[in-house]
């Protein structure tokens, strides 16, 4: 029978031996660090290497209230990984944490992410960061900490995940929510950059395993190479809708992520309105249309999956329509009126979330 001892060898077992290797992990965050401090705030106290982050909530608040979100990027790093292109979709991340804390009408204080990987590659998670870092600069958050955990055995060395947690601060009085919402509100879309971070398994499925394109392949319609078009970086639209607090009555905002817009624009409407948008306002991208077409999608399910060309929303008083959208559009982002809030019917059915309001789509796409 061998022992023990000469199953490990001479010098015995080792971390490093076993999968995790500390001195790769170290090397890591001396390439990070540089990324880190650049998406700072003047808050936040000390520097890398702490047990905890230190944030100070500075400031002339009256009654702050702190928001909390946390999320991933889920099956578009499969791409990414794919493509051995690793710098955006850390932006991903920041921006499906962020644009759902200004929702309620909060201001991304920080983010703190988490990274599992398979095998520690330092050059790969210094790669990660830098998109991290780069969100939190655009969204005006800090990066104010994180961790690396090396997974042998439970992942593929050259396989990731990311998934991170923000907070934020809004005044107790200027939280944003359903109760808000009138009759004869206004609701506005913010264009989306693509498909942001939803519907990537049916995206792979469609596009990649029963169409069998090519991620390095020219697509005519997008005018670059499929994999470039499915790793646009989600649009960052907190500071967006926070020059809109600042500047027009919201009433509030959705966030268009998994669930679709009618799903999620029910979310934010009280019992009895009903939220009435109208399809014939916008053309969704190229890249909508193609997955619909080639996997036989119906639009339902199209709907209820992407987010189909709006990626936030906004509900704003009627007389501040125009200022709203001349707001956005100074800001360089697409938008336009996409409906109007209305009381509810009985008939009106819809597609929202059981207990709250409803948002119905109405209409056709053009050339869609």
């Amino acid at each position: 029978m061998t022992s023990q001892g000469a199953e490990t060898g001479s010098a015995g077992a080792s971390y490093a031996a076993a999968g995790v290797d500390i001195d790769a992990g170290d090397r890591a965050v001396r390439l990070l660090s540089p990324h880190a401090k650049r998406a700072s705030r003047p808050e936040v106290l000390g520097g890398i290497g702490g047990f905890a982050g230190l944030f100070s909530l500075r400031g002339d608040y009256r009654e702050p209230v702190l928001a909390s979100s946390t999320d991933g990027v889920g099956t578009k790093l499969a791409v990414a990984q794919a493509m051995g292109k690793h710098d955006t979709v850390g932006r991903d991340l920041v921006a499906m944490v962020v644009d759902d804390l200004v929702v309620c009408g909060a201001e991304p204080l920080f983010l703190q992410d988490y990274i599992a990987v398979g095998k520690v590659n330092p050059e790969l998670i210094a790669e990660l960061v830098s998109g991290i870092a780069d969100g939190c600069v655009e969204a005006g958050c800090a990066l104010l900490g994180g961790e690396t955990a090396e997974h042998p055995g439970l992942m593929e060395d050259s396989h990731y995940d990311l998934s991170a947690t923000g907070v934020g601060v809004v005044e107790a009085d200027a939280v944003l929510s359903p109760d808000r919402v009138r009759p004869g509100d206004v609701v506005i879309a913010m264009g989306s950059s693509g498909l942001h971070s939803n519907g990537y398994s049916l995206a792979r499925k469609v596009l990649l395993e029963w169409g069998h394109m090519d991620l390095g392949g020219h697509v005519e319609e997008f005018g670059r190479t499929l994999g470039e078009e499915m790793l646009e970086p989600t649009r960052i639209y907190a500071k967006d809708c926070l020059a809109l607090i600042a500047e027009t009555e919201v009433r509030t905002f959705a966030h268009v992520t998994g669930g679709g817009l009618a799903e999620n624009l029910a979310r934010v409407m009280p019992r009895g309105l009903m939220a009435e948008l109208d399809r014939g306002t916008w053309t969704p991208a190229p890249i909508f249309a193609m997955i619909g077409q080639r996997g036989r999608v119906e639009r339902r399910e199209m709907e209820r999956t992407f987010n189909m060309g709006v990626g936030m929303v906004a509900i704003v008083s009627p007389s501040d329509t125009d200022r709203a959208l001349a707001v956005l559009t100074a800001r360089h982002l697409d938008s336009w009126v996409l409906g109007t809030v209305k009381k509810a019917s009985a008939e009106s059915g819809g597609e929202g979330v059981a207990g709250t309001g409803t948002a119905v789509l109405a209409g056709e796409h053009p050339r869609f």
